[in-house]
């Protein structure tokens, strides 16, 4: 199999570009075996180096080690991520444990250890440049936290763990996708979607024909516990229907729970950071954050909980007045919470988000909002490059250029939903950056937006906007890197620092150029009226209080079961009785605002990278809001600001420490004032 292997030999493709025309399931696990192997060699020529330790012999073999290997990986993870088909599902779970082992094989290597601490003792005195410097004390910490400083009884018992641990999350995943699918709500009759655009029936019809159920409509769930359609839909059971689908999910006790999976993967973190000599896996995880500690997380959590709680109980006592007028009146109910929201919205602003989706046309969202907002901020330009293809025939490639014509790499679209994709959007890299490799980067974001039926237009929701914009953000930090060594590529950075560049591209779908852009009626190309934005701006802090409490909910459920120490996470833990205690610790215990993620669905924390991270998106925020003020008063959107933005951040990938970058950008460390206004949580007298 190794002959003729794709994987096995550098892309002849621009860019190197995995070719996918060619790559076929079974050339993955042949070509990760090879790659394994390669590796291990290349680390033992280095530490077979019979001369004391130089950055030369040391380092730079180091980083040019394992490439063949993060090539084969990044082409499989992409495809597992957004086309998991049956058979690609039983590569990733014989993968997940051998990848594991050989990731401790590298990190736990005594010998190399020795070399990397051994330059780490005398970094002082070494002759290095800035970037040079740091990678020697991001390798030496991240080995040190990994175990390499264990004795070998240790070093077994934490590759034990670590194998076990890939292969719960993968299991993890695979389960909720399965639910995900099954649990899609079938409707018989149209009428019961009432209140969904004509474009959206018709994707529940086409998804319904796709399954073989002609004549029915099938709703697919999001990764989220909520759904766009419940603020839409005027059916009250039909709502239901889907939120009870969304929030049973891996929980009810068939093959594809995830209660037990969950409460292993919680069980070995703990064990697992006691022997790394951490008093729980959150210790572990913030100790290597721009946060620090998990009293800090702690701290920033409770500060907001308290007013967004009191801030929901306001809005919940405005819908509930509405409700109170009705012919009928009922006691709200979580899956009400969206769609009388929106009758408050109209009431209150004069704004139906349902009526603005003509003028959020994907295509010229995509190229008059997205795009051009790149153009106009950092001289970039975008062509599509129809023949190139990508993993998936929806797959769309677009070459990037600077302003003086000079490549700056690839970026996919890989927008529609679809049964083998994994719910939410994200964006990875498949080819990373680097001036020692001498590569430039490929990058994809993929969302889950429901595909129309053929001739039919993609109209986007509001919050499809913005996840579009959002992705892109972390797409454009995978793009400028510009770093010598991989280690630092793109978004290789702190986890809770991650998600700040992408938080500050969203500040301009509302901007007053670029909205008038791409923001033009489908039928007769009218730009949004300006008394439409004028009521856009305005509500902005509205339902900010649910927003906000969802999120930290999940976000406090996150630390929880992370902060359980090793005896305690060893005892039989009932996963709803935990919840429920978690959320009234942090007194955000509400039956209408459930978590944006519950514990058998929280893919993001049991089965990506961010255990004992979810509050980064709020950590990060911090950052963004108060770079959104400071582009608000330099000009906002100039080429002058935004290559200072590029250059003193996005350009530096994971190269500096970031917040140590973020006050060369802004002179100062963050203020947290602008969160606080930006989401109504100013405190109270």
């Amino acid at each position: 199999m190794t002959l003729g292997n794709p994987l096995l030999a550098p892309s002849a493709l621009p860019y190197q570009l995995p070719d996918y025309a060619r790559i076929r399931s079974e050339h993955y696990l042949p070509a990760f075996d090879e790659a394994f192997t390669e590796h291990r060699q290349e680390v033992a020529a280095i530490t077979r180096v019979r001369s004391m330790p130089t950055f030369e012999n040391t380092m730079v073999p180091l980083e040019n080690s394992g490439r063949l290997l993060e090539d084969v990986a990044h082409a499989f993870y992409t495809v597992s991520s957004a086309d998991a088909t049956p058979e690609i599902q039983e590569i990733e779970e014989t993968v997940a444990p051998l990848m594991a082992a050989h990731q401790d094989a590298i990190q736990l290597d005594s010998a190399l250890f020795w070399r990397v601490k051994t330059l780490h003792d005398q970094l002082d005195d070494l002759t290095l440049d800035a970037e040079q410097h740091y990678l020697v004390e991001r390798r030496y910490r991240q080995m040190a936290r990994a175990g390499a400083g264990l004795d070998d009884d240790a070093k077994a018992r934490l590759t034990t763990l670590n194998q076990r641990l890939s292969s719960l999350t993968t299991t993890f995943e695979k389960n909720l996708l399965a639910e995900t699918n099954d649990l899609a709500v079938v409707f018989d009759d149209a009428a019961e979607l009432d209140g969904l655009t004509e474009g959206e029936i018709s994707a529940a019809a086409g998804l319904a024909a796709d399954r073989g159920l002609d004549g029915r409509y099938v709703v697919t769930l999001t990764l989220f516990t909520g759904h766009p359609y419940l603020a839409h839909l005027t059916n009250r059971a039909s709502r239901k229907r889907i939120m009870d689908a969304s929030r049973a999910r891996a929980r009810r006790g068939n093959a594809n729970d995830n209660a037990a999976v969950l409460a292993e993967i919680v069980r070995l973190r703990a064990e697992r950071a006691t022997l790394l000599g951490f008093d729980s896996h959150a210790a572990f995880v913030t100790s290597d954050e721009t946060a620090g500690s998990p009293d800090a997380v702690r701290d920033l959590l409770h500060r907001l909980a308290a007013p967004a709680a009191a801030n929901t109980a306001r809005e919940r006592a405005a819908l509930q007045t509405i409700v109170d007028t009705e012919a009928e009146p009922f006691a709200l109910a979580a899956h009400d919470w969206a769609f009388y929201t929106e009758k408050v919205r109209r009431a209150e602003y004069d704004l139906d988000t349902t009526a603005l989706r003509p003028w959020f046309e994907a295509e010229r969202v995509l190229q008059d909002g997205v795009f051009r907002t790149a153009t106009e901020l950092y001289g970039v330009s975008f062509t599509e490059r129809d023949d190139l293809r990508g993993y998936h025939p929806e797959v769309r490639v677009f070459e990037v250029h600077d302003a003086d014509g000079s490549a700056v790499g690839l970026y996919l679209l890989d927008l529609y939903t679809r049964d083998t994709k994994r719910g939410g959007a994200w964006m990875n890299p498949i080819v990373s950056q680097s001036t020692l490799r001498g590569t430039l980067p490929v990058v994809v974001n993929n969302l889950n937006v429901p595909k129309p039926t053929a001739g039919q237009p993609t109209l986007l929701t509001l919050d499809e906007v913005t996840t579009l914009f959002h992705e892109f953000g972390h797409a454009l930090h995978g793009l400028f890197a510009r770093v010598t060594y991989p280690h630092f590529a793109g978004t290789n950075v702190y986890r809770d620092f991650v998600e700040f560049p992408s938080q500050v591209n969203e500040m301009w779908i509302y901007w007053p150029e670029i909205i008038a852009r791409y923001a033009r009626h489908l039928d007769t190309g009218e730009p949004l009226p300006a008394e439409v934005l004028d009521r856009l701006h305005a509500s902005e802090t509205f339902n900010q209080g649910f927003s906000t409490s969802e999120y930290l909910a999940a976000a406090w459920l996150d630390q929880a079961w992370h902060l359980l120490s090793a005896e305690h996470a060893a005892r039989d833990i009932d996963v709803a009785a935990f919840e429920a205690s978690a959320l009234a610790d942090i007194g955000l215990d509400d039956a209408l605002v459930p978590p944006r993620y519950s514990s058998t669905y929280f893919a993001h924390v049991f089965a990506g990278g961010y255990s004992a991270g979810y509050y980064s998106y709020i950590w990060s925020e911090v950052l963004d809001a108060d770079t959104v003020e400071w582009f608000r008063d330099n000009g906002g959107l100039t080429r002058a600001n935004g290559d200072r933005f590029r250059q003193r951040l996005l350009g530096i990938g994971g190269s500096k420490d970031p917040l140590e970058a973020y006050r060369d950008f802004r002179g100062r460390d963050a203020d947290i004032q602008p969160l606080l206004e930006r989401r109504g949580l100013m405190p109270t007298e």
